[in-house]
């Protein structure tokens, strides 16, 4: 993606050590239920420090440069009791959970379009190559299971890590051609992965990000010849890297595995696309709370019958729920498309 100088050396060489044959056993008993506690900031965790036992709760207020409103739904909206709050790492901060809220992987900008009104943004989620968003919780996007387009030149001097066929071919993602697939079965493989991808999590941090998005968690799910094993011990490595560098972490996607991402991989919240069109929302606030990012887009909802006037009434969306189109061009851009709940 970016970044081939070393921020925060010392925590990524401790990750990239700790990838052992021992790193599967670590993952053998879930973390205890955490519960709200006042919300509090203490210092960063070290390396392997699981989040799931963090006593304290922080959620960041939405930023005092903007006047942010709280969501607003129609009247059949969400009147559920949300689940409890998930209590992330010592010194992480979850993402507000009023305000506004973007999705900027195809541009960024600082304000977004609602109804009539210019309003600037609180949460937004943007690519590890941009930077963060002044006055807002900025969230950065790794793809950490796959390869990101154009950058084919890098990975193929790692290709022990890449995906193979019985043939011997690179796998491809097949929603996305230009994206090979990473493989975390072993020790070796993992260590190998975050040499390459643990600098762009820290660079991150470096870079003013509150927060990191790991892509394609879901890869073993899709692809029968990556062990599942290795792919939870690769989450929970980028899980321990981002905490160390006080970011918070989230999980995307993969709605089956929710209960285990938080309880043992140690994700703090979740960004999820498309939750309402295939009915699975539920699986994510159940366990975040209203700590979850929810994206739709206009071609699912079509397929799935659903119009978002319906979508902001489901009972079990998450608070920051938007509709983007499929490609997020910024504003300005052919084919931009917004609105939230």
């Amino acid at each position: 993606m970016r970044r081939t100088a070393l921020a925060l050396p010392f925590a990524v060489a401790l990750l990239v050590a700790s990838c052992t044959h021992g790193d599967d056993e670590a993952l053998a008993s879930p973390s205890a239920t955490s519960t709200r506690a006042p919300a509090t900031t203490t210092g960063p965790a070290a390396p392997g420090t699981p989040s799931a036992s963090a006593a304290a709760t922080t959620s960041a207020a939405p930023p005092a440069s903007s006047t942010p409103a709280a969501p607003t739904a129609p009247a059949a909206g969400p009147s559920r009791a949300p689940a409890p709050a998930p209590a992330p790492a010592p010194g992480v901060t979850l993402p507000p959970t009023a305000g506004v809220f973007d999705y900027q992987l195809g541009g960024p900008s600082p304000t977004v379009r609602v109804g009539a009104t210019t309003r600037a943004i609180d949460v937004v989620v943007r690519d590890a190559t941009a930077a963060p968003l002044p006055g807002a919780y900025t969230v950065c996007y790794v793809n950490g299971f796959q390869t990101q387009p154009g950058e084919a030149s890098l990975w193929r001097r790692h290709t022990d890590v890449l995906l193979h066929d019985e043939g011997g071919d690179l796998v491809v993602d097949p929603d996305w051609p230009d994206e090979y697939v990473l493989d975390p079965s072993t020790p070796a493989q993992r260590r190998t992965i975050l040499s390459v991808l643990g600098p762009v999590v820290t660079g991150c941090a470096a870079d003013g990000f509150d927060a990191v998005e790991i892509d394609n968690l879901d890869t073993w799910t899709r692809f029968d010849a990556i062990d599942e094993a290795g792919a939870h011990a690769l989450a929970r490595a980028y899980v321990d890297l981002a905490h160390s560098a006080g970011l918070a972490i989230a999980q995307k996607n993969a709605a089956e595995i929710t209960r285990l991402a938080h309880d043992r991989l140690g994700f703090d919240f979740a960004v999820t696309e498309e939750c309402a069109a295939w009915d699975e929302c539920a699986a994510y606030t159940d366990v975040y709370g209203d700590h979850v990012l929810q994206i739709e887009y206009p071609d699912a909802l079509d397929d799935a019958g659903l119009t978002f006037a319906q979508v902001c009434a489901l009972t079990d969306r998450a608070p920051l729920t938007i509709l983007r189109d499929r490609d997020l061009v910024p504003p300005g851009k052919p084919g931009h498309r917004y609105a939230t709940c």
